[in-house]
């Protein structure tokens, strides 16, 4: 399901557990169903800014476990908030992965609502986020930021 949103196009793909993906590229096959429909309102309510936490369910089948770990610390970040890589590496019990982290946050296939955008350098700068290039990925990530009013 593709749905508009304020800085282009995202596609939304669900299995009949719910939510897999959210992609900033077009998916090649992709259903529509409850939990694609579902999404949709809650992320259309996100960037309107009347949602601060998203309850539609999600099914991650993929990833390894390291990558499921964490990325199940990174749905533990509040809205408005961030954490470092450090921050996510310590809670997964990897204080050394820092770079490990963040391939697993390049890998998350559910992004904004596993909200790796949430992630940022220990010195308070923006690093990496998925896009069409570097510059597209960290212009989406400031503006997910600033929906949730973070000042970076």
């Amino acid at each position: 399901m593709k749905l508009n949103v304020p800085f282009g196009s995202i596609w939304l793909d669900a299995d009949h557990e719910g939510l897999t993906t959210i992609s900033f590229s077009e998916l090649k096959q992709h259903q529509t169903n409850q939990f694609t429909e579902h999404a949709a309102k809650e992320l259309t309510e996100y960037f309107a800014g009347q949602r601060t936490c998203f309850t539609v369910p999600l099914s991650i089948h993929g990833g390894t476990k390291f990558q499921r770990n964490v990325w199940k610390a990174l749905y533990q970040i509040p809205y408005g908030e961030t954490r470092s890589y450090l921050d996510i590496a310590q809670a997964v019990d990897s204080p050394k992965a820092v770079r490990a982290i963040g391939q697993a946050n390049s890998k998350n296939p559910i992004p904004i609502i596993v909200p790796c955008h949430r992630v940022i350098g220990k010195n308070g700068k923006l690093t990496g986020y998925s896009g069409s290039s570097e510059q597209a990925g960290l212009d989406i990530k400031r503006f997910l930021l600033h929906v949730e009013n973070v000042s970076i």
